[in-house]
């Protein structure tokens, strides 16, 4: 089994900067593709991010050039860097990992954007 823990979220107003962390532990299957998604109230779950153990790296058109991925391979972590945030990136953060087959979910953090 894999575990993902998020952590980082929290309140911020706009135009600030947030970094989310995701830690992952267990029985990890490697290599593995690291990502972020976001679930606003009231919404689908959409995508966000994602980074290979290489490097490979993509975002959503909305959040380029604000938030950047990245990962740790040695810690097994991932993190986001969320800067000039919006009202509208307010979201349950989610992070998730493939391994093998599989697609596993972290508990998600609540980040929330306002004045």
């Amino acid at each position: 089994q894999v575990q993902l823990v998020e952590s980082g979220g929290g309140l911020v107003q706009p135009g600030g900067s947030l970094r989310l962390s995701c830690a992952a532990s267990g029985s990890i299957f490697r290599p593995y593709t690291m990502g972020w998604n976001r679930q606003a109230p009231g919404k689908q779950r959409e995508f966000v991010a994602t980074v290979t153990s290489v490097g490979t790296i993509n975002y959503a058109d909305f959040v380029k050039g604000r938030f950047t991925i990245s990962r740790d391979n040695a810690k097994d972590t991932m993190y986001l860097q969320m800067n000039n945030v919006k009202p509208e990136d307010t979201a349950v953060y989610y992070c998730s990992a493939d391994m093998a087959t599989r697609r596993y979910w972290g508990q998600g953090t609540q980040v929330t954007v306002s004045s």
